[in-house]
């Protein structure tokens, strides 16, 4: 019979995966250990099996290279057209998705999964594609190769000596549905290859003297076996927790070490090792925290935490877990790992012990039949060191006994409960006042310690023995059956201590996992937030310090790659962290930078220093080194609490890069916009000057050539010339005094004055521009006195009649008109109005005739730049009866008086 229960959210969580893989396409890949192995020809091999029964396959993408059997077997296949992409100059065929997705076949053939897709495809890999097609629910066939893997890329590129620069995210792999490894032996690979059946001749001779060495075959076909044959592990350990398996299958050897906290630990962890590697097994180290074990000495707990680090360096996985039976908490942890063999150390308790209590080994051979149980020995000075923990351990519980105030309000506690039940005997039987001292019992364990809730236990049978069992006042019994009574009450009392002491210690653990968790929601919504370098620092500090009882510093690299010195002072003005800043080693953080490895306290680099320095790596590439100098090691060093700082440490990272990419990308719009303003001021500058110049060039040409003109059409020539060079002159004035505005070195000179003087002025300026535009003018003669700079604003003016003049067609208008606070003076034209969606203040922006309009478009930026220099607005809008109107509004201010004699003349 099965004893185990199904978990509700196990359950939850199969139906949802269930019903997402039902709308997902199925992702079949064809795995190899390099090129030429076979993949694309088994790929096809099988898609020709799946149209046999009746699927509509269509090749996507194969890549044939040229191989005459790969052309062969894809014959008979319907081919997807291929979309051409041009780039640089040249026309590229690429995978067409959007065909794909529109052709929606039953299989979709996708070779090399790897692949860049050119400049302007949807998506820059292919396995971006794939991700898509699936989306979309169609099944695809694939292939790659162990060196494309994202985590196996670097070992390889070590093993060969060569880097393949396209990699596919491991998280794509793991998610294959089915994972087909074609795999053929170097030696026929390698005749393969002579015989060009994977390269051209010339090819070949140059890869089987770099990349398909033998020796590198050999090491690849390894990789690409072990990748499969964890991929496969993985299916399986999904299979058995969907079918609620918790048997062990023994399909592959996996041990579960279980370090306890005696001296031999070290011995056990290298034994452990030893099997592992005879085996060829994966093994995980194991510490089970139990109530009993909590209460430990500091150098136990050295111990176990030396135990752990030295099987993390010999390839185990580390892991602590937590509760009050170890039997069944291994045996479950086993089961759920799949794992096949459990190695546990010797007891070293006399054998006459046994008959009270069960060893560990013991209990495990019975209750694990699918499990083998392997014991290593101890070695005699072991055995010593372990007689010497035991005895500490004695010592430990006497060092942690229940305080002597416990005791105190324990007695006071059943007297109370006594006293209580000495009132209620008149109404109650003898029966209900057990449960009195039950509760009395409960409410110690509650509140005390375990030395406390055990003498509650005693007190209350002694309490209930002498002052309500008959004879009262005395211990002895006149019935026999109260001694039934007084067993079961103090095993129940006791019984009831023991659970209490364990659920203060499951909360205590439980505790402790809530705040990791919430120091890591933490840290993570206050690094979402933040936008500058400077405040990922102090927030990572801030978060660090407490949770790991350290002094922490985050050193980052200049633009050469060098470590300096941390940016910004923490939060934390305290002397020790000003300490820890000082006696920084850059050169370790440097080395730990280059290296992307641990280096510094409790590593195997530089062991010796009081820091531990860590390497902040994000995705793209390491970002700093994180400095940590703990007042405890056993705050970091803790499986636990080192995979606390790793997480915090990759969030770091992350924000890091995140904030990177954040400038670059600012950088990168703001060179964006500077090209474009750059290329469109080249672009106006060199039509709009090239024009006249051309114009003034065949003008003097055909006066120089042509003597014998007539004296008007000479004049006329001359005047022509004259207004070309007129509008060079202008185009070169915008761009000064735009130049010189944005640099801010334009004086205003601003005097009290009237504005029809500047509008006079500069209507006689414009006056060649506007030829063939009738002009109305509407100003009050009671306008009051300015204050503006007239040159400039005679500017202002100049380029908004320019502009009415260049886009209106018959009719501008100037009107002015004054409230409490300005002073208004509208250009009005007849023109088409302004775009919709532009704004037309902005530099290099020109309206819809800018092609029949020659203009740099500046002049509306220069009439903005000038009015906002004066503290004033100018908008533009469009008429309702059509054109467009421009309104610049100056603030009045304060005018002085006139004098009396320009007030007569004005009268």
């Amino acid at each position: 019979m099965n004893d185990y229960r199904p978990d509700p959210d196990a359950l939850l969580d199969k139906i949802q995966r269930e019903d997402a893989k039902q709308q997902r396409g199925y992702l079949k890949i064809f795995f190899g250990a390099c090129a030429g192995v076979g993949k694309t020809y088994a790929m096809l091999n099988a898609a020709h099996l799946q149209k046999q029964k009746g699927v509509d396959v269509v090749i996507g993408i194969v890549e044939t290279h040229g191989r005459q059997d790969t052309i062969q077997i894809a014959q008979g296949i319907d081919i997807l057209p291929a979309q051409q992409i041009h780039y640089k100059d040249r026309t590229l065929s690429e995978f067409d998705l959007d065909a794909a997705l529109l052709r929606r076949p039953g299989l979709l053939l996708v070779d090399e999964l790897a692949h860049s897709n050119v400049a302007g495809s949807r998506h820059a890999k292919r396995w971006q594609d794939v991700e898509e097609l699936l989306a979309a629910g169609i099944d695809v066939y694939t292939t790659v190769n162990v060196q494309h893997l994202e985590t196996l890329n670097d070992v390889v590129g070590q093993i060969t000596g060569i880097r393949v620069w396209e990699t596919v995210p491991d998280k794509i792999f793991d998610l294959a549905d089915e994972i087909t490894l074609v795999d053929l032996p170097p030696d026929e690979l390698l005749r393969r290859l002579k015989e060009g059946k994977v390269y051209l001749e010339h090819q070949a001779q140059r890869a089987a003297k770099n990349f398909f060495r033998k020796g590198n075959l050999i090491a690849l076909r390894e990789l690409a076996l072990r990748r499969t044959a964890d991929q496969v592990d993985v299916q399986m350990r999904d299979y058995r927790a969907d079918q609620a398996i918790h048997q062990v299958w023994q399909a592959k050897e996996r041990l579960l070490v279980c370090i306890g906290p005696d001296a031999s630990a070290s011995k056990l962890v290298r034994g452990a090792a030893r099997l592992a590697a005879s085996l060829r097994a994966d093994w995980i180290a194991v510490y089970v925290e139990t109530p009993k074990l909590a209460k430990r000495k500091a150098g136990q707990q050295d111990a176990i935490l030396k135990a752990l680090k030295l099987a993390q360096e010999l390839g185990a996985e580390t892991t602590t877990l937590a509760g009050d039976n170890l039997a069944s908490l291994l045996l479950s942890y086993a089961r759920s790992r799949n794992a096949s063999k459990l190695v546990i150390g010797k007891s070293l308790r006399p054998a006459w012990t046994r008959l009270l209590r069960t060893s560990l080994a013991d209990e495990l051979a019975s209750r694990s039949t699918d499990i083998d149980v392997v014991m290593v020995g101890h070695d005699l000075s072991v055995q010593d060191s372990e007689r010497h923990t035991e005895s500490n351990h004695i010592d430990l519980e006497q060092e942690q006994r229940t305080p002597l105030s416990d005791y105190l309000w324990t007695i006071v506690i059943c007297l109370a409960a006594t006293l209580l039940s000495a009132g209620l005997t008149q109404v109650f039987d003898l029966a209900n006042v057990v449960m009195l001292y039950l509760l009395a019992v409960v409410f110690v364990a509650i509140q005390f310690r375990r030395g406390a809730s055990i003498l509650a236990s005693f007190l209350s049978v002694a309490s209930f023995d002498y002052f309500f069992v008959p004879p009262r006042f005395s211990f002895s019994v006149s019935d026999s059956q109260y001694l039934f009574t007084f067993v079961i009450m103090l095993a129940v009392s006791l019984t009831i201590s023991k659970l209490m002491t364990n659920l203060r210690f499951q909360a205590q653990v439980a505790l402790y996992r809530e705040r990791r968790a919430d120091a890591l929601y933490t840290m993570s919504k206050a690094l979402s937030g933040a936008l500058m370098v400077e405040q990922i620092i102090e927030i990572g500090v801030n978060h660090l310090a407490p949770v790991f009882q350290a002094r922490v510093a985050i050193l980052l690299p200049d633009s050469h790659d060098k470590i300096r010195q941390p940016l910004a002072e923490t939060a934390q003005p305290d002397p020790m962290q000003a300490m820890l800043l000082s006696t920084l080693d850059t050169s370790v953080a440097q080395w730990v930078y280059d290296h992307h490895q641990s280096a510094g306290l409790g590593t195997q680099t530089l062991p010796s220093n009081a820091v531990l320095y860590l390497p902040l790596r994000a995705p793209m590439r390491t970002r700093g080194v994180l400095a940590i100098a703990p007042k405890d090691t056993r705050q970091i060093f803790q499986p636990e609490q080192q995979q606390l700082l790793d997480t915090f440490a990759a969030q770091i990272a992350l924000a890091l890069e995140r904030v990177h990419y954040v400038d670059v990308a600012q950088d990168a719009l703001i060179s964006m916009e500077a090209e474009r303003m750059r290329n469109a001021l080249l672009s106006a500058i060199s039509h709009d000057l090239r024009t006249p110049l051309t114009a003034i060039v065949g003008l003097a040409s055909t006066l120089n050539e042509q003597a014998d003109l007539a004296p008007p059409k000479r004049a006329e020539l001359s005047l022509a010339i004259h207004d070309e060079a007129l509008r060079m002159s202008g185009l070169v004035v915008n761009l000064l005094d735009m130049a010189r505005l944005q640099s801010g070195k334009v004086t205003l000179n601003q005097q009290w004055q009237p504005l029809e003087e500047v509008v006079g002025s500069a209507l006689r300026a414009c006056q060649h521009s506007l030829q063939g535009h009738g002009l109305k003018t509407a100003i009050p003669a009671d306008l009051p006195l300015l204050y503006f700079d007239a040159v400039l604003m005679e500017r202002v003016l100049c380029n908004l009649l320019e502009n009415a003049a260049k886009y209106g067609r018959t009719q501008i208008q100037i009107t002015a008109q004054a409230d409490t606070e300005f002073v208004h003076l509208s250009v009005l034209d007849d023109g088409p109005g302004l775009p919709a969606g532009v704004n037309i203040f902005e530099k290099f922006t020109r309206g819809e005739l800018e092609a029949a309009s020659p203009g740099v478009g500046l002049g509306l930026a220069i009439c903005e730049s000038i009015v906002l220099a004066h503290s004033g607005k100018i908008v533009a809008s469009n008429r309702p009866d059509g054109g467009a109107q421009f309104t610049v509004s100056l603030p009045l201010g304060n005018a002085p008086p006139l004098p009396p004699m320009i007030e007569d003349e004005l009268e």
